[in-house]
């Protein structure tokens, strides 16, 4: 009789049955009634994840063969294993969604079509690299996913959980290596400087434009599909790790940075966001690079995908 009621309901009503259960803190799952522009964010914000992890095992697994000790080496595998496994999942909550196939999303991918996260278009150019994107490129994420835990979609926000806990171990080890570097020769110090250098920006850059420029971050935070701003989890990221860094003794690659007491934030300089407007058009150092990588892992693993079919 529920159901038959539930039929008989106008757009306006669900509409806001559904608003109500999302303001009750409730998860919203894969059977029920949503909107569409919900569903079309869902889908946005979650395959551009999926994308994300699986292009984001490519710049530390080319050092997979240069690491500098079998422990390292180990170490490295596990932790691109991890993020191929991630994506993997985030991939299967999208075909839920969707009704999209996990092929056709890597077709997609590999075409050019899709995006992917700004970080991932950059080069690994030595060893230092893999320890600031282990360090503060991993931290960047844990700020961004650890809100999606509260994302209002229940498929989306339970496997965060597993991945955050899972990317926490990430940042340990980065950290390990930032601080091994950091403690270590000049040389070794000058590399981990000239590295901070290079990926300080992209990193700012990693948590989107600035909310202004977010044409849609409103109605994702009405939705609990974001809990925070881009600038606000800029602004939490700032606050964890400018101290950490200083603490090693490396010097921000941004003059102007500094903290407002008044305001009680971060105020940075110029963030050259028209380079993350050039990244945006998959056009970054590495992005062909790194398709055509993953256009070749896809086809080498074609037979394997349609026996499992």
């Amino acid at each position: 009789m529920i159901n038959v009621l539930y039929n008989f309901q106008t757009m306006e009503d669900k509409l806001l049955e559904f608003e109500d259960k999302i303001k009750r803190g409730e998860f919203i799952e894969a059977d029920d009634w949503m909107p569409d522009e919900y569903r079309k964010q869902l889908i946005r914000l979650i395959k551009m994840h999926a994308n994300s992890e699986l292009m984001g095992a490519l710049p530390e697994g080319e050092w997979i063969p240069k690491a500098p000790s079998i422990k390292r080496k180990l170490q490295l595998v596990s932790k691109v294993q991890d993020e191929v496994g991630h994506a993997q999942m985030i991939y299967r909550v999208v075909e839920d969604l969707s009704g999209i196939s996990r092929e056709e999303m890597l077709e997609e991918l590999i075409s050019g079509k899709a995006k992917f996260h700004n970080v991932f278009h950059y080069p690994a150019e030595n060893w230092a690299d893999v320890a600031i994107i282990a360090w503060l490129v991993d931290g960047a994420a844990l700020v961004t996913q650890g809100a999606l835990t509260q994302c209002s979609y229940g498929p989306y926000a339970r496997i965060m959980k597993r991945i955050c806990w899972e990317e926490s171990v990430h940042l340990k080890y980065g950290e390990e290596l930032v601080l091994e570097l950091a403690n270590g020769t000049k040389k070794q110090r000058e590399m981990l400087q000239d590295a901070l250098n290079r990926w300080w920006f992209p990193i700012m850059h990693f948590f989107g434009p600035p909310d202004e420029e977010s044409p849609n971050t409103q109605q994702a935070m009405k939705w609990r599909i974001k809990i925070k701003t881009n600038d606000e989890m800029r602004q939490e990221y700032l606050k964890r790790y400018v101290p950490l860094i200083k603490e090693i003794g490396l010097e921000i690659p941004d003059p102007d940075l500094h903290y407002d007491e008044k305001s009680g934030k971060w105020i940075t300089g110029n963030l050259h966001w028209d380079e993350f407007k050039k990244i945006l058009n998959n056009d970054g150092p590495k992005t062909k690079a790194r398709l055509l990588l993953r256009e070749h892992y896809f086809k080498k693993t074609s037979i394997i995908r349609s026996l499992l079919a």
